[in-house]
């Protein structure tokens, strides 16, 4: 890895400790990590966590929330993003792990993208906190970035991933994406970034910076 970027990595770990653990493997049930993430999708960490707290009182396995009509999983879910549509898309992909898995969510990425509706996004969070095996997570927040710092230049998150699994050890996957959507949140915002504060302002080539704080 170059030396640069490594740099930049460790004074985000300084600038945003609570990212540091966020993104490591914990002992959660691959398939409630793999219902989460598709509850997240455009919605605010906070309602997808109440969410999926509610929805996980009624069911936690594929078969049972293949028990559950969708209205009552609509009820459960709402109101994160496109509500009707997830719980659709959670009843399919249960019914699919049911019957083709056999209940046990798979533990290979290219498995996992077998399934319809899971992204390279979602198959790397379930890999890392289901499984505990390495993965790098791209969203719009580690895209965007890695493209404006200059560590990479790419046209979309999955050409992103696959630069990043080049460019970084495997001990930096994990943290890579909670570091990035931190930072992307606090700092590194989409429009008018706080540039005067940020702790990588003389390691960022400020790529399509246009405004800045």
């Amino acid at each position: 890895m170059h030396a640069e970027t490594e740099r930049i990595i460790a004074r985000l770990e300084e600038t945003h400790p609570d990212a540091v653990n966020a993104g490591a493997p914990i002992d959660r049930d691959p398939f409630l990590v793999l219902v989460s993430c598709i509850l997240s999708l455009r919605t605010k960490d906070a309602v997808t966590t109440t969410a999926a707290e509610r929805l996980f009182e009624l069911a936690k396995t594929p078969q049972e929330m293949l028990e559950l009509d969708q209205e009552t999983i609509e009820r459960a879910i709402y109101p994160v993003g496109f509500y009707r549509k997830k719980a659709s898309q959670i009843k399919e992909i249960s019914r699919e792990i049911f019957e083709r898995y056999k209940s046990e969510v798979p533990d290979e990425i290219g498995e996992l993208l077998k399934i319809r509706g899971v992204g390279r996004k979602t198959a790397n969070i379930v890999v890392t906190q289901g499984f505990g095996k390495p993965g790098i997570a791209v969203d719009t927040h580690v895209h965007r970035i890695s493209n404006r710092i200059g560590i990479v230049s790419t046209k979309n998150p999955d050409e992103t991933e696959f630069v990043l699994r080049d460019l970084l050890p495997q001990k930096y996957w994990t943290s890579f994406n909670s570091l990035f959507v931190r930072h992307g949140q606090r700092i590194c915002t989409p429009i008018s970034p706080k540039c005067s504060i940020c702790p990588i302002k003389e390691c960022c080539d400020r790529v399509g910076v246009e405004r800045c704080r």
